[in-house]
């Protein structure tokens, strides 16, 4: 009985995973085709992420402003409203129409490439501090493309960065898609020789 629980339990993990996997190459293939409207989505879905965070940010300053002290919170209120400012701005603006929506798309995107600069560089430093450690050079090469595609972010126009964040998703999505798909056909296997 426990074997044949098992046996359903696996079933349904390859499955998930098997589903999960075209679920991903599907909208990776999607990302890929329309970048542009893909950036705008993520832009939107980061716009109402900020107004829930800011939200949420002063609702939980004000429940908790005796134990944090004035400062702490007078400062955790100015970081959320902060948040709550961008994304309301960011929803208006997205709300406005395909021109009105290349500002936080814009913004968005080359937030992204000063993440990766900043990621890169610290990469490189982190494994050239760590040689003696096995592996070290795949860090190296990981900072020293992040770090390429941040400055190649920040050097595009500004129309060449509409399509940016799209791109990206769909890779990822696309390379998660495979992932699953490998290991759901691996579970497969395992299951087979059982």
């Amino acid at each position: 009985m426990a074997s044949l629980s098992r046996s359903v339990a696996a079933a349904s993990l390859k499955a998930f995973t098997l589903f999960e996997g075209v679920l991903m190459l599907v909208l990776g293939i999607l990302a890929l085709v329309f970048p542009v409207r893909t950036s705008g989505v993520i832009t939107a879905v980061v716009a109402v992420a900020f107004l829930v965070g800011g939200l949420v940010g002063w609702v939980n300053n004000l429940m908790r402003a005796r134990q944090l002290g004035r400062w702490l919170s007078f400062w955790r209120l100015v970081v959320s409203s902060v948040f709550l400012v961008a994304g309301v701005s960011m929803i208006q603006q997205l709300a406005k129409g395909t021109f009105n929506s290349l500002l936080p798309v814009i913004s968005l995107t080359l937030a992204i490439g000063i993440v990766f600069l900043v990621e890169g560089l610290v990469a490189v430093v982190v494994s050239l501090s760590h040689r003696q450690v096995s592996g070290w050079a795949w860090g190296l090469v990981n900072g020293l493309v992040t770090l390429i595609l941040g400055g190649l972010i920040l050097s595009m126009s500004p129309a060449g960065l509409m399509p940016v964040l799209g791109i990206l998703v769909g890779i990822s999505f696309l390379f998660s898609g495979v992932d699953l798909l490998v290991f759901s056909a691996s579970f497969h296997r395992e299951q087979v020789t059982i």
